[in-house]
């Protein structure tokens, strides 16, 4: 299991360490890049269009402003992409969440919310429990342990 996260700028880093961390709680070996799809894009090609013959199973693409790093990376595999927007610019993020979501008929990006982070990791899981059964169970244990909580949290306040 094996999840590239290719972000636009290392000022990223803050949000994408959390999906960063949450895959590696799922055991998933995790390579994490700075490539600019603007400022280096003859990278962006060679590593994605490397992704699947390097064992990739899907990329995660972090990007904020104009956020075209998803999209590019896209371009150049068949690999699952998700997009992950990062809130970066006096538009909240509205910009890098509609540059991601937005993609031409044929080139589709999953994206989630802006600096939702953590859930770019689960839909990775979710995708990859397709081929990796493990990965089932473990994100069946992470609901419950989401439910628990959430009863715990109930009961203190006088509920149930």
């Amino acid at each position: 299991m094996k999840v590239a996260i290719v972000m636009g700028s290392k000022t990223d880093y803050e949000v994408v360490k959390k999906c960063e961390d949450l895959l590696k709680d799922f055991n998933v070996e995790v390579t994490t890049r700075v490539i600019s799809a603007h400022r280096t894009p003859n990278v962006a090609s060679e590593f994605t269009k490397s992704a699947r013959a390097n064992g990739y199973d899907l990329i995660i693409g972090a990007a904020g402003k104009a956020a075209h790093l998803p999209g590019v990376i896209a371009s150049y595999t068949t690999l699952p992409v998700i997009g992950l927007p990062i809130k970066s610019s006096t538009l909240d993020g509205m910009d890098s969440l509609l540059s991601i979501v937005q993609m031409p008929k044929g080139i589709p990006v999953a994206t989630v919310a802006i600096n939702g982070a953590e859930n770019a990791a689960l839909l990775a899981l979710e995708i990859m429990s397709l081929k990796y059964e493990e990965l089932s169970k473990d994100l069946e244990n992470y609901r419950g342990e989401m439910r628990r909580r959430v009863i715990e949290d109930d009961e203190s306040l006088g509920g149930f």
